[in-house]
């Protein structure tokens, strides 16, 4: 008796190992992000933190709607002007 996983089922398993490895990916740095709030060690505006949260307000927005099958993504990178 052989024990072959469905296409299916390896379809799933992958998915489960990158989505786990890159979820937690993502939390860790936005953690790291968080941490750019620290007035002491960094100098940042209103204007920095809005446009921070508004990239990845956008970002999570676009995650969800890949997701729902509503629409594609614009890849963009960030930048803020020192």
């Amino acid at each position: 008796m052989t024990n072959k996983k469905s296409a299916g089922d390896l379809r799933r398993d992958n998915f489960v190992r990158l989505a786990n490895n890159r979820v937690n990916r993502a939390i860790r740095d936005i953690r790291l992000i968080g941490n750019l709030s620290n007035r002491a060690t960094y100098a940042h505006t209103e204007d920095d933190v809005r446009k921070i949260l508004k990239v990845l307000q956008r970002e999570i927005d676009a995650v969800r709607v890949r997701f729902t099958g509503s629409g594609g993504s614009k890849d963009a990178d960030f930048n803020l002007e020192a």
